[in-house]
């Protein structure tokens, strides 16, 4: 089968590089694609959001399958054209997504389903929100409601603070239309887990945990990005923990979304704080995660053309996945600056030294060709994973071979997975 995936991130690098060792497949296509992705397929120079020339090249080249990596495109409504177009298309459906791209929509849902998540409040006026949160005497958390790359979110101990994030949000629009409306909520306690499955509708298979580090510096300290490194499995998260959100969390949320005449294809990744009170959703997303993606997908062992096509038919309950029971760590490498103002075009080296390393692939995120040479382009640069026998070693191994890898400004944390060697997993 030909398969065409969309994106050009350290996620889509992850899904193309496991996409390529199926036997099921032909050729894969990789929209727009990065210089990693060009080693597990062929880069397509199409932007991710042109969905006209993109279904035009499916066509052209007898396309059995689209993969839809980010959420700009999935939120458009891309499945759904493709879908039109007798293509098949791993991703929900454009109202489905509104999950992950309105979290006011999203809200609703969970209130309507009752799932556990933060009180909250919607404004769509700075005034209205600003006397709310100066009416408040604990921690708020502000939220742009719309789509903002996983950096809407601002978690304030004052509500001076939070009066600020909100201004910048709704008045001086950093996230642009993103923060048209803001989401004010309770402060929730405890630690993060991500937990991702499948989803065909009907079945939920649930993916091996990880845990996202979101803060920019050692220690959760600074602001929000899209994530600097991930984990799993993540120790918080029992088996008992699992099947509790999966029966409190994930099947309600499905149940919902039918109910409201919104099927639910996919990924859903529920961003969760584990709470002394049980789990507590922080937001959902319609896609695989980024950086998650990279130590789950490590992980996996079971052929993920297959799963993805199992979604779409409806037969979900008919894949078994195997897991590889050794825990995986993901390093994101950030030019310096990130997540606010930063170089590209710096010149990348050691990436081949680095990926010799046993149990070792560096995903590329924000890179790109240049002169023959392997550049920076982006905020967040490379993930560099590891599988090790523990999660310490994983984290070893992974760090190993960052430490071969340079470029100026180079940018990471140096305690990802330190939650989880402290657990003793």
């Amino acid at each position: 089968m030909n398969v065409l995936l969309i994106g050009s991130g350290g996620r889509e690098h992850a899904i193309a590089w496991k996409l390529a060792q199926s036997k099921n497949l032909t050729k894969l296509f990789i929209a727009p694609g990065n210089p990693g992705t060009a080693q597990c397929g062929k880069n397509i120079p199409i932007s991710s959001d042109d969905t006209d020339k993109l279904l035009e090249f499916a066509r052209q080249n007898k396309v059995g399958l689209a993969v839809v990596g980010p959420e700009d495109p999935l939120a458009a409504g891309i499945v759904d054209k493709f879908e039109a177009a007798d293509i098949k298309a791993f991703g929900p459906s454009g109202k489905a997504a509104q999950l992950e791209a309105d979290k006011a929509f999203a809200k609703q849902l969970m209130r309507s389903s009752s799932v556990s998540t933060a009180e909250s409040r919607t404004f769509d006026r700075f005034e209205d929100a600003k006397a709310y949160i100066a009416s408040r005497d604990e921690p708020v958390v502000v939220k742009a409601a719309g789509l903002a790359k996983g950096k809407g979110v601002y978690v304030c101990d004052e509500p001076s603070d939070g009066i600020l994030a909100a201004e910048k949000i709704m008045c001086d629009r950093i996230f642009g239309t993103a923060g048209d409306r803001i989401i004010v909520e309770d402060k929730l306690l405890g630690e993060e887990a991500s937990i991702l499955a499948f989803v065909d509708g009907r079945n939920i298979y649930l993916m091996e945990s990880s845990q996202d580090h979101k803060p920019v510096g050692d220690g959760d300290t600074g602001p929000n990005t899209g994530g600097m490194g991930a984990y799993s499995p993540a120790p918080i998260v029992t088996e008992n923990l699992l099947n509790q959100i999966s029966r409190e969390i994930l099947v309600p949320t499905v149940d919902g979304m039918n109910r409201s005449g919104t099927p639910y294809k996919g990924v859903l990744y529920a961003g969760l704080m584990i709470t002394a009170g049980g789990p507590r959703v922080l937001e959902f997303n319609v896609r695989f995660g980024d950086p998650e993606t990279q130590p789950i997908l490590m992980r996996l062992k079971s052929d993920l053309l297959e799963v993805l096509l199992a979604v779409c038919d409806g037969t979900l309950d008919q894949i078994m996945l195997v897991w590889d029971p050794r825990p995986a760590v993901c390093v994101v490498m950030a030019s310096g600056g990130y997540p606010d103002d930063y170089q590209k075009g710096r010149k990348i080296t050691g990436l081949e030294e680095a990926g010799q390393l046993e149990d070792v692939v560096v995903f590329h995120a924000g890179t790109k060709e240049q002169n023959g040479q392997i550049v920076t382009s982006g905020g967040r640069v490379l993930g560099v994973t590891a599988l090790g026998s523990t999660i310490a070693n994983a984290k070893a191994q992974a760090y190993k071979a960052v430490e071969k890898i340079n470029f100026d400004g180079a940018y990471f944390r140096r305690d990802i997975a330190d939650k989880a060697i402290k657990a003793k997993l």
